[in-house]
């Protein structure tokens, strides 16, 4: 996520924000931000909403997501917001919609809908 420059913005249990400003280096061809910038903030606000709600000292791995880009992703922010559908011992449905901030307007620019896995007990998931 410090890669593109988002962060986080509001958690919650069951509930993630992740923000992100454009610039040009995630911009693509016509300006608008990436596709792949937005799928990836998309996709970190629903795992991280479903890890809110999993035991202390687990990981959370996404086993599979689809996202709709339904407007091109342009304005000041492009906000995530994840939250959790159902949670599982083991696996957990999230969903992430993403707006775009402009002129004071929230425009909805895609939604993704996501199968988390909750991972215990790996080598690795301290670090």
């Amino acid at each position: 996520m410090e890669t593109l420059g988002a962060s986080l913005v509001h958690v919650a249990p069951g509930l993630v924000e992740i923000a992100l400003a454009p610039r040009p280096a995630i911009l693509q061809q016509h300006g608008f931000v990436h596709a792949g910038a937005v799928a990836a903030i998309a996709d970190s606000a629903a795992g991280y909403a479903a890890l809110t709600i999993m035991p202390a000292g687990a990981g959370v791995l996404t086993t599979e997501f689809k996202i709709n880009l339904l407007a091109p992703a342009a304005g000041e922010r492009i906000l995530a917001r994840g939250k959790v559908v159902k949670s599982g011992r083991t696996l957990t449905l999230a969903q992430s919609e993403v707006f775009a901030d402009a002129a004071g307007k929230q425009r909805l620019v895609a939604f993704l809908t996501a199968t988390l896995m909750t991972i215990e007990g790996r080598e690795g998931l301290e670090d």
